[in-house]
């Protein structure tokens, strides 16, 4: 068994982003485990065909790591994957990731106050660990009866089958979020058929993304302060989203007009057109930004299916209103599993308590990043840290600001363990509880999948991010327990082994 200082899981923004930020406060101790062969997460994972980001580059990329290079105002997946790939060479992290091995179980051994944690490869200890698992990774299949019944070929956009050709295929394509509208336009012109079964339509405004200029790009790598500055403007201008998000009546009916504007403009056939008219608030579910969806809908080969599906059979889908239609390949864009964290079912910690069973569907941390009754484990992009709005970068880095002060407070102690106390945990999660109301992820008029199956947004953060930073590079030590090493009269034991759960 090796033993670590600190253990990391993933490798994505949160994983590189904690790895990187370790090495700039000169640790070295630490081992990143990455279950795929390369770096980038949720850009490793999702390569469907159009696959970018909604978020400006300049603002979808790390402060400390400025890429005046981007090819485009929104990234595409292989050049942000290129990014991450490219920071974890330059900032010297690769020599640390375990590629390949997969976190199956973590368990607090109270005795020896350290983390053991069971991999793909065998089995490590460490002080310490932060989870990086991001929230667009693990996909979300859908519940339809009778799918696993399906003789044809059937994946999730996260999981591209880039080995099976569509061309000349007839296609179903299940959900309309944000991947759907970017693959969609791109296979619509090769299949044969394609029926998109909507269940909810998304709000959709122009995209305002194009390619980069030579001399922007010269300007940037010449004058890194004018990259600052663009970065600084986007995230200005996305806060701005704020109070529409909050119920400003007025931004409403902006963005509404708007979002009505581009859907007439695209779509002249008023029957699609009612179909595609979304009957609640705009960012109650995410707002959605595309030139491309609209007129993909209205090529000749594509249909919209709103009338749900009653069950998938061999060969075909059936609707709730009777229609069989035979298809070919089946393509889920049905999002990801966000409030039922999968990695927190391999978590246990004090009394062998898992994390999945703590949380009973409704997740609660401390800032989103220190939970009680797990001690020395920080949670990146965890509870209510994500956004309808503005980066998860921005997030991410502020959360990383906590995890490092909390590990200098912890030095300065002379502690071993570190904890949030529950009441501390519990003051946080009500607070952001009680800036739901009025809110349109709650009172928008639709199901979303910010909320858990208790109806709460243990999803979002509901106000300016500038607030959630403030709060956490503001360590505060009485919000937690400071543990002092103990000297055991034996050995310490290891817990009890109990059967690691199978991989999600």
């Amino acid at each position: 068994m090796s033993e670590h200082a600190i253990v990391i899981v993933g490798t994505g923004f949160s994983g590189l982003g904690a790895a990187i930020r370790l090495k700039q406060e000169g640790i070295d101790d630490f081992v990143v485990l990455e279950r795929s062969g390369d770096v980038g997460g949720t850009w490793h994972f999702n390569t469907y065909p159009g696959c970018r980001c909604d978020i400006p580059s300049h603002l979808y990329s790390f402060s400390f790591a400025p890429n005046p290079d981007w090819s485009n105002t929104f990234s595409h997946q292989f050049e942000i994957q290129a990014y991450l790939k490219r920071c974890a060479a330059d900032f010297g992290i690769l020599p640390h990731v375990r590629f390949h091995t997969e976190m199956l179980d973590a368990a607090w051994d109270d005795d020896a106050q350290r983390w053991r944690i069971q991999t793909s490869q065998g089995d490590l200890e460490a002080q310490t660990l932060i989870l990086g698992p991001g929230g667009l990774a693990e996909p979300k299949l859908p519940d339809v009866p009778g799918i696993e019944s399906f003789e044809g070929t059937a994946f999730h956009s996260a999981r591209w089958d880039h080995g099976h050709d569509l061309a000349g295929e007839r296609v179903a394509v299940i959900g309309t979020g944000a991947s759907a509208i970017q693959f969609v336009p791109q296979i619509a012109p090769k299949v044969a058929q394609l029926h998109v079964f909507q269940r909810t339509p998304p709000w959709i405004t122009r995209h305002g993304g194009r390619d980069t200029r030579p001399f922007e790009r010269r300007l940037y790598r010449r004058l890194p302060a004018t990259q600052k500055l663009v970065r600084g403007s986007i995230w200005a201008l996305h806060e701005l989203l704020v109070p529409g998000l909050r119920g400003n009546r007025l931004w409403q009916a902006v963005m509404k007009a708007a979002g009505i504007k581009h859907l007439y403009g695209q779509v002249k056939d008023p029957q699609l057109r009612r179909k595609l008219k979304p009957g609640y608030a705009m960012g109650c579910k995410r707002i959605l930004i595309s030139n491309d969806y609209y007129p993909a809908l209205t090529r000749p080969n594509v249909d919209v299916i709103t009338d749900g599906i009653a069950e998938v059979r061999p060969r075909s889908i059936v609707t709730r209103a009777g229609q069989e239609i035979e298809v070919d390949t089946i393509i889920m864009g049905t999002g990801f599993q966000v409030t039922d964290i999968p990695i927190a079912h391999r978590i246990a910690g004090r009394g062998g308590r898992r994390l999945a069973d703590e949380w009973d569907g409704s997740p609660g941390a401390y800032l989103g990043t220190t939970i009680a009754g797990y001690p020395n484990l920080f949670l990146l992009t965890g509870p209510n840290t994500g956004l309808g709005h503005n980066s998860i970068v921005y997030m991410i880095e502020s959360q990383l600001h906590h995890v490092i002060a909390a590990l200098k407070a912890m030095r300065r102690a002379g502690a071993a363990a570190i904890e949030v106390k529950p009441e501390a945990q519990q003051r946080f999660v009500d607070e952001v509880q009680s800036m739901m109301p009025g809110t349109v992820w709650v009172s928008g008029g639709c199901a979303s999948w910010y909320i858990d199956r208790h109806g709460r947004n243990t999803t979002l953060w509901p106000t300016f991010t500038f607030r959630f930073r403030e709060r956490a590079r503001r360590f505060d030590p009485a919000a937690y327990v400071f543990e002092r090493p103990r000297t055991p009269a034996a050995p310490a034991r290891r817990p009890a082994a109990r059967p690691a759960p199978q991989p999600a």
